[in-house]
């Protein structure tokens, strides 16, 4: 199921480049098939350096434009979840989506999913009578690593 997303979602991104006028070659295409394979955000430097890993050759700069470009494309979500660090993720086409907890001392980030959370968040969006495009929800506090012992349960 994670690949069909990942394929869905980079063959959407590749064809609303393409549909923007945009060329789809190069550090734009590595980029987008990046970040369809990826679970949950990432940093540009985590995507810069997973794709010398694959030995593509993107610089950094490429990197940084091509996400401002996707997420003005609203193709990716840029979140800023740990001080002045930002992290991407796709945009699904189908709504698929997960939110994130973030440890405020070490950064690190980690995805969560929950239905009657999703449900609230409907609830409310009908309360107040907004018809909701997106959402996202950013928990922050400290990891169990970075508790003091005392307060681990």
């Amino acid at each position: 199921m994670t690949e069909l997303l990942s394929t869905n979602w980079t063959e959407h991104a590749l064809a609303a480049v393409a549909s923007a006028g945009r060329r789809a070659g190069g550090a734009r295409r590595a980029i987008v098939e990046f970040l369809g394979e990826q679970r949950c955000c990432v940093t540009a430097q985590e995507i810069f350096d997973g794709l010398r890993v694959e030995r593509r050759a993107v610089g950094i700069a490429s990197v940084y434009r091509v996400l401002d470009q996707l997420v003005a494309l609203r193709l990716v979500q840029r979140l800023d979840v740990s001080g002045s660090i930002a992290r991407y993720e796709p945009v699904r086409p189908g709504g698929e989506h997960h939110h994130h907890i973030v440890c405020d001392d070490c950064g690190r980030v980690d995805a969560f999913e929950d239905e009657r959370l999703e449900r609230v968040l409907g609830s409310l969006a009908r309360r107040v009578s907004y018809e909701v495009a997106a959402h996202e929800v950013v928990l922050r506090g400290a990891c169990v690593d970075c508790r003091p012992a005392a307060a681990v349960p």
